[in-house]
Parts: C-alpha cells; structure tokens; sequence
C-alpha cells in the first residue's frame, strides 16, 4: 500500500471534495465510509475508485479482510496520517477507513415491471430519513427506491451512512420527473399508493400490494406532491395514542411491512398449490 503525506495531495482533496452534491453529480462518485459500511461496500460488484486507510485501522483484523478484497478487485489503497484523514472524512468520529465509490446509475426502464414493489420518495428532504427509508426497502425485498425531483441526494455522506450498505443491493434511481415516473407506472400497469391523510385514504392494512405497485412517501412537512395525490391511492396509518403523527421512515416501516406481508404471504401460498 503506497502512503499519502501531503494535505495537497489530488487524491485528499478529491475524497474531500465530494461531500459537495455538484462534486457527486459531476464525477459519480461518492464516499462510503467507516468499516460495516466498508465491507458492503467492498463485497459488492460496485467499483471503488481508491480507499484511505490509518496506520491504525490497517492493524485490525477486519479492516485487513477489506483491504485483501479490495486489493484483489485492483481498487488503490493509501495509507494516510489521522491528520489526512480527516480532511478527506465527514465523520465526527472517524473509524479510519474511507472509500470513494463509483455509483451504478439505475434507470426506471431497467427496473422488472411483472410484479414489480417500488417505494417512491416525493420530496423528503432529510438525509437520515431517505437512508432508513432505503434501508427498509432493502428489507422487504423492494425492486429499487425511487427518488423523484425535489428529494433530498441519496449518495449525500449521511443518507450513505444511514441506509447501511443498502445502496449496493438494490437499484437506486433519483432525479425522475413526477410526470416521468406517473406515465412509467400507468404503462407498466404499476399500482401508486401514496400515504395521506384526507377522506380518501383508508386503513394502510385494507390496500392490495399484491400485484405491481409503488408506495410513495411524501415531504416531513407537506406530505406528497399534488401530482402524485391525484394519481395514486391515499393509504394512512391508524393510531389510537395521542401522537399526532409518525415521522415518515416510521411510517414507511409501517406500511412496507405491511406490503411484504401481503406478497411474502400469497408467494407461500402459490407455492404450495
């Protein structure tokens, strides 16, 4: 492993650079950092550009496992003084090792649209939100997470770190215009529900999420877009507490859960007939 000594070094600035959404946008590139995140990263068939490691890291057992594996895909791996590794980090308590990966961009026509399980984000702004969200859909089995216009960056260093190496599991797909992605859905026959409360919705857990659908969650404050109210079903979440609402990766917990239970149950089903 080659060592880095230099705070001018192109490599430092170019990790630390990326903590900018247009510096993301312009290269494709992102960072992945701290070592769960590392090692999903690193098992993935994405590609890591270059990796910063500290004299310390690099001496436990686990971070030496992800070196061998990143060194055996061909990704650089640096050495680099604590110093150095902060200015390239984002984190407040560094675990040493850092990644800068190259994101596989996904598009809604890639997605397989037969009994396809979409979650929709329509305007959430906050970066931890988004990543618990992601990492949810991963649980349940969704198809890919779709983010449209508006919404908080997915590959933002803490919507990265929340979602918990999900972004490397399942197709990621931000940027789509609200019009784009209603035509998608009404030609791949694809059933929008979006989370609502207003005379229209009913019960979240008297929905079909059999078939082909997509679950959008809208904006912390503002909910969903007028768009996607007039095109999708509105589903809420009854409470008997006194709590006046859930925040929206809660609720999200909620209703997919609810969607994986309707589809992993008539899955189970066809499959003893």
């Amino acid at each position: 492993m080659e060592k880095i000594e230099s705070m001018s070094n192109a490599k430092i600035k170019h990790a630390a650079s990326l903590h900018l959404k247009k510096n993301r946008e312009k290269t494709g590139e992102f960072v992945a950092e701290g070592i769960r995140l590392a090692e999903m990263a690193a098992q993935s068939a994405w590609s890591c550009v270059f990796a910063f490691v500290t004299e310390e890291a690099a001496s436990k057992d686990r971070v030496k496992k992800i070196l061998e594996t990143l060194e055996g895909k061909g990704s650089p791996v640096y050495v680099v003084s604590d110093k150095l590794y902060r200015k390239a980090a984002a984190t407040e308590e560094p675990q040493g090792l850092l990644l800068v990966m190259r994101r596989e961009k996904a598009e809604l026509d890639s997605v397989n649209c037969g009994k396809s399980f979409l979650v929709v984000l329509d305007g959430v702004q906050d970066p931890g939100n988004a990543g618990t969200i992601l990492r949810t859909a991963d649980a349940v089995g969704a198809d890919a997470v779709v983010a449209l216009q508006g919404s908080v960056d997915l590959f933002s260093d803490k919507t990265v770190r929340s979602a918990m190496g999900s972004h490397f599991h399942l197709p990621v797909i931000d940027g789509i215009k609200r019009e784009d992605f209603l035509k998608y859905a009404e030609e791949n026959k694809i059933r929008c529900f979006v989370t609502a409360l207003d005379e229209k919705a009913q019960p979240h857990f008297n929905a079909d999420y059999k078939g082909a659908c997509a679950i959008v969650f809208g904006n912390e404050g503002n909910g969903a877009s007028k768009e996607l109210l007039d095109s999708a079903e509105h589903v809420y979440i009854p409470m008997r507490g006194q709590a006046e609402s859930l925040n929206v990766a809660s609720a999200a917990a909620v209703v997919l859960y609810e969607a994986f239970r309707q589809r992993y149950q008539s899955e189970a089903s066809s499959h003893t007939k």
